[in-house]
């Protein structure tokens, strides 16, 4: 639309030029002796003023009215004397040099480019439908539990009841990696490493088993931190943080034998969701008790309990989706149950909410767009949808619908591109959500000119 409007405004305009060149020869045409004697101004030298003023005034006479004494002698005479002189002439006034060229003020080019609206960016085609939907059998529909990630080596995992499963995303083929035993399960979280091939597992009996996925080796087992389930965890470089249904959150040091190292006290009920923000310097927890909490680890303390930096009661449900914005390093998203259904906002220096949103349903998890400024949700009843929003406006980009059950776990692949999702109706989906990130283009290097190129060399 916009494109038709200018060339409709470039053609209008056109047609106005147009019409005033017509005014304009109107204008310039002699219409009384008086008017235009002195308009153009010729090179003098180039003149014969001589010949001109008997052009004007004898010659005149003589074609007009010519003279009532003229005879075929005369006549002769007058051709043969304008011979003589060099009186044949049919220009009076004569213009040695061309006129200069007219210097527009605006080049048409530069104007017309001016008026040109800027390419708009292509809008991403999101697939309103799963690239790719895999079973997943006995995965528990427990919404306090973490049992879906994707590692840094591009390989998904997945617990289904008492055992986790590998899924290869380079090839799509799939390993079972442990079944635990009965006394020690269900699994109830998993982690993987930032290395991408050591994985840790969180069990129903409070045990934290950390294993060698590239050898299928188990490495050693954590004990004696936690009293219950452990439910949620999350990595920060060697340190394991837990948190379990007796509300503890505890950070494991998995390179010495004491590996419990700092304990943070402050919910009343069990902690369902841990993340480290990508500095490493702040731990944000959320738990069944409508608290979210801010950590510090400048706070911290390995002889006493550490003491929160911010504790938020703005959630009315428990609070499990957690998201640290990548492209803003104190800005947080969260997301409450059943009861409250926002997404909420964070300035996590200042522990301001910065801005709350009612998604009509109970958020399960929430994941950033590595490559745009969009933040995807999972939801619950009724239509167990997953919404992509525009940040920081929170329009909605896209809903994109195909689980039966709530989406209870998300997972995005190491490029940013896919998401993986996993709900109650025992399947689980890939989607082409957040697309391929634009290729920057880069300029060739040109190589540096060397200090003195231009003098001789001394030998």
């Amino acid at each position: 639309m916009e494109t038709g409007k200018i060339r409709s405004s470039a053609s209008a305009s056109a047609n106005k030029s147009q019409s005033r060149f017509p005014l304009q020869e109107q204008f310039l045409q002699r219409i009384s002796s008086r008017e235009n004697l002195d308009r153009f101004i010729p090179n003098r030298s180039a003149m014969d003023f001589d010949y001109a003023h008997t052009m004007l005034t004898e010659g005149k006479k003589g074609k007009e009215n010519p003279s009532i004494n003229s005879s075929p002698s005369r006549e002769a005479y007058r051709k043969q004397l304008a011979e003589t002189f060099n009186m044949n002439r049919t220009r009076i006034l004569a213009f040695k040099n061309k006129p200069p060229t007219v210097v527009e003020a605006i080049p048409s080019d530069f104007s017309v480019a001016a008026h040109q609206p800027k390419a708009a960016k292509p809008r991403r085609h999101i697939p309103q439908t799963s690239e790719r939907t895999l079973d997943a059998p006995d995965i528990l529909d427990d919404y306090y539990l973490n049992l879906l990630d994707w590692g840094s080596s591009n390989v998904l995992s997945i617990a289904l009841g008492s055992t986790v499963y590998l899924w290869d995303a380079s090839d799509g083929s799939t390993s079972e990696l442990v079944t635990v035993d009965d006394e020690c399960g269900p699994v109830t979280s998993i982690k993987w490493a930032p290395d991408g091939r050591h994985i840790a597992i969180g069990m129903n009996n409070s045990e934290v088993q950390l294993w060698d996925s590239t050898a299928n080796k188990l490495l050693r087992t954590l004990r004696g931190g936690h009293t219950a389930r452990v439910g949620a965890m999350d990595w920060n470089n060697h340190i394991l943080t837990t948190g379990g249904m007796d509300s503890q959150i505890i950070n494991n040091d998995v390179r010495v034998r004491a590996h419990v190292v700092e304990t943070y006290r402050g919910h009343q009920q069990e902690v369902c969701g841990l993340k480290w923000s990508a500095s490493g310097q702040q731990l944000a927890s959320g738990g069944n008790d409508n608290l979210l909490h801010i950590w510090d680890r400048s706070m911290a303390s390995s002889n006493a309990p550490t003491q929160w930096l911010h504790r938020l009661e703005d959630h009315t449900a428990a609070v499990k989706a957690l998201a640290w914005c990548p492209f803003q390093g104190n800005l947080l998203a969260t997301g409450g149950g059943g009861g409250d259904r926002c997404i909420k906002f964070w300035n996590t220096h200042t522990g301001a909410c910065l801005n709350s949103v009612d998604t009509g349903s109970q958020v399960c998890a929430l994941l950033w767009n590595k490559n745009e400024r969009e933040l995807l949700s999972s939801h619950g009843f009724t239509q167990n949808q997953l919404t992509l929003w525009k940040y920081p406006s929170m329009a909605k980009v896209a809903e994109l619908t195909g689980h039966t059950s709530r989406v209870l776990y998300m997972a995005q692949s190491p490029d940013g591109c896919t998401v993986a999702s996993a709900a109650g109706d025992e399947t689980l989906r890939f989607w082409n959500v957040f697309g391929k990130p634009e290729v920057a283009k880069t300029t060739p290097k040109t190589a540096a000119a060397e200090p003195f190129a231009h003098l001789n060399r001394i030998r």
